[in-house]
């Protein structure tokens, strides 16, 4: 029997109501995303990249269409089963890092593990396991603010892979990075495709997609392409 798809979505729809207009942002979808895919979603703004993202992660349902992640639909679960899968399957890497002042690095990798019901102490060794593998153990005990923009964003990516989840998703995740930077986070999750994981990126850096097994270009809520690519190596 043939390995079910990381993703799989048919026929996805999403709308919303603006200034009392429906906005259609999803118009009938239909896509695969298999394991060890570094995939890039591009597209002018307004073209759903961050609306199909939202559903890839749960963070919102869709209208129509079926959304399915290793065989099982989760467009129509609950409250809480959204959030048990959010916390346990899919890791979040964002543009402006969010990572908690007042903490040092590692504990900010931990914090999944804390909110899961790991204690403190127990999810340490995991989380400088993840510092080091991102080349951030000497910057451990270090808080964001003594921490350089790339430097967060490595504890961010570490912070997603915490709870080990098979499923990536990256929304801007250079937007705030120099380009040197940006290419050293950008090959770190290409590693990250490359153990199995599926990584799924937004961005508007058309630099980035040059790290990606395929680039996705969405435009009126509708997939415009839809490429493969020889993934870069270096910047």
């Amino acid at each position: 029997m043939p390995e079910p798809a990381m993703l799989e979505l048919s026929d996805v729809s999403k709308q919303y109501r603006v200034g009392g207009q429906t906005v259609r942002a999803l118009d009938a979808i239909s896509l695969r995303i298999e394991p060890g895919e570094f995939t890039s979603i591009i597209g002018p703004s307004g073209s759903g990249k961050s609306t199909l993202l939202h559903l890839l992660g749960a963070l919102d349902t869709p209208d129509a269409g079926s959304i399915l992640f290793q065989g099982t639909e989760i467009g129509g679960m609950d409250d809480e089963r959204q959030s048990e899968f959010r916390r346990h399957r899919v890791g979040f890497i964002f543009q402006f890092f969010n990572l908690l002042p007042t903490l040092s690095a590692w504990e900010n990798v931990a914090v999944p593990k804390l909110l899961d019901g790991t204690g403190l102490r127990k999810a340490k060794p995991r989380a400088l396991e993840l510092l080091d593998r991102v080349g951030l153990s000497d910057r451990a005990s270090h808080r964001p603010a003594e921490l350089s923009g790339g430097q967060m964003q490595r504890v961010a990516v570490a912070r997603a892979m915490i709870m080990d989840p098979p499923l990536i998703l990256a929304d801007e995740p250079t937007g705030n990075l120099d380009s040197k930077t940006g290419a050293s986070i950008l090959e770190l999750l290409g590693e990250i495709a490359g153990s199995g994981n599926s990584v799924v990126m937004v961005t508007h850096d058309m630099g980035a997609v040059t790290y990606c097994d395929r680039v996705i270009t969405l435009r009126d809520g509708r997939i415009g392409s839809d490429d493969t690519a020889e993934r870069s190596v270096s910047a």
